[in-house]
């Protein structure tokens, strides 16, 4: 049987679960993912503004949940790890400075993001969603206007005013061949992750959801159970993570999968600690929405790539 076209979009953590589950199916899958561009905290926004470079930080872990090696192991090696005492390189890491500099050094965003590609062996192709600048910014309930993703995604302003919309400033193009893969897709996996700084941003660039409306792709998003506390201001229920989104489709989601696992207290510990809480699984409010609730937490806490890869299994035929 040919395998199916599965295309993941979203961020780097949640992208990264989905592309690790979906690769313990490779002779069933073929495998990419697109990722959003807009990161503007941290390592890679630092990087970001002084090399006026794309941010590295997220299609870099996508590239590294692509290789036939442990994806734990690359990520203690190249993501993890943040330097100290050394000077101007304090609380990068190796895989940010890698892309940065490579970029740099070949006059090519893209060649870099191959060239790790290589050297890890990736077993599937990863797209930024856009090669253009472009920052983040949300509208919030009472009208006021957030800029850039550092300052949506850890909120300075009252946690009560909640996102009411997003979009790029400035508006760019998505990338092509990006588009290209959606139109060819079976399978889109809108993967787990923050709603707005992580998924809905890869989806903002213009042409992502015209492709999207061509594509005949069933859409599924693969949610998980959980908000950050201190994160974005979005929302704190299964039907509003899922009306949310949709504003931002051509159409309406073919299948919701959330993790319906019941927290042991070691896990609701570790979730106290990581900022993580549950949110209200209303399932109730989503009728005409196919909805699967299945278990894929770790058994230490946090969303499990295995777990998640069995379900996909049985779920993508």
């Amino acid at each position: 049987m040919p395998k199916k076209k599965i295309v993941v979009i979203g961020g780097g953590n949640g992208s990264a679960i989905a592309i690790v589950a979906l690769k313990h199916n490779l002779e069933r899958f073929s495998i990419s993912s697109i990722v959003s561009m807009s990161d503007s905290n941290g390592s890679s926004g630092r990087l970001r503004r002084e090399f006026k470079t794309l941010p590295p930080g997220d299609i870099m872990r996508a590239v590294l949940a692509m290789s036939i090696y442990d994806y734990p192991v690359l990520k203690d090696i190249f993501y993890r790890p943040r330097f100290k005492n050394a000077g101007k390189l304090d609380s990068h890491n190796l895989g940010n400075l890698f892309l940065t500099l490579s970029a740099k050094y070949c006059g090519s965003f893209l060649k870099s993001v191959e060239a790790l590609s290589q050297s890890i062996k990736a077993v599937g192709q990863v797209y930024p969603a856009t090669l253009k600048q472009t920052d983040l910014t949300a509208e919030l309930t009472n009208g006021d206007v957030i800029r850039t993703e550092a300052f949506i995604d850890v909120p300075a302003y009252n946690r009560g005013l909640k996102i009411k919309k997003v979009w790029l400033e400035p508006k760019t193009k998505a990338y092509a061949p990006a588009l290209k893969a959606i139109q060819k897709a079976d399978y889109i996996i809108l993967s787990p992750g923050s709603l707005y700084t992580s998924l809905i941003a890869a989806l903002l660039p213009v042409g992502i959801k015209a492709a999207l409306a061509k594509s005949e792709a069933k859409l599924i998003y693969t949610i998980g159970n959980a908000y950050h506390t201190h994160g974005e201001t979005g929302p704190e229920k299964l039907s509003d993570f899922v009306k949310q989104l949709e504003r931002y489709l051509p159409r309406p989601l073919d299948l919701v999968i959330y993790n319906n696992h019941r927290l042991s207290l070691t896990q609701k510990k570790k979730y106290k600690e990581r900022g993580w809480a549950v949110f209200v699984k209303d399932t109730k409010n989503l009728s005409g929405h196919r909805v699967m609730g299945a278990d894929f937490e770790r058994d230490e806490g946090g969303l499990c790539s295995i777990r998640l890869g069995k379900i996909l299994k049985k779920v993508l035929k």
